[in-house]
């Protein structure tokens, strides 16, 4: 999708949202309603894989940078618990008022968090944030193991590492389910 980007002298770019600045800190401004628009994209990919006949628990959704912070606001707001989402790189693209909508089934989808320590797009910092937030939304629910023990990888700029991969690769298989 392409939008109008505040950061880029309201350039016309593909972006999930908008993003008025780079790079990305921990108190950056965000865009709640365009995050809540494209998450409704999300929403209706993975209604569309469900109603296809795929089990939710098989449905994972993934996401770097800009993606990643989309990631997590997807996977905290759909209606059902799915097989996990994976932050790579990515920050918390709302503020703490969203906790309240997160629905309950939500907070047992499983999350991973991944973030380069040499980030300079979207700073270790903002990354850092989010397994605190994650906790405050649903401390005895939501399997946080993974978000309150991030993988982070030094000298790793931007980007995704092979090992970030082969990491995402375990996860996943470990949460698969049975289709029969």
């Amino acid at each position: 999708m392409y939008l109008f980007v505040s950061f880029a002298d309201g350039a016309v770019m593909p972006s999930w949202f908008d993003l008025h600045e780079i790079p990305i800190t921990a108190v950056s401004p965000n865009d709640e309603n365009g995050v809540l628009k494209a998450v409704r994209n999300v929403h209706n990919i993975i209604d569309k894989e469900i109603t296809a006949g795929t089990n939710p628990g098989n449905i994972f959704v993934c996401g770097f940078s800009q993606g990643g912070a989309l990631t997590l606001a997807s996977v905290l707001l759909y209606p059902r618990t799915i097989g996990g989402g994976a932050v790579f790189s990515g920050w918390v693209p709302f503020n703490s008022s969203i906790i309240e909508q997160i629905p309950p089934d939500a907070k047992k989808t499983p999350i991973l968090w991944s973030h380069g320590m040499d980030d300079r797009t979207v700073f270790f910092e903002a990354g850092q944030a989010g397994p605190p937030f994650l906790e405050r939304a649903a401390p005895e629910e939501i399997d946080v193991y993974l978000a309150m023990n991030p993988q982070a990888y030094p000298g790793l700029g931007h980007s995704i590492s092979t090992d970030e991969l082969r990491y995402l690769e375990t996860w996943i298989k470990t949460r698969l389910r049975s289709t029969s």
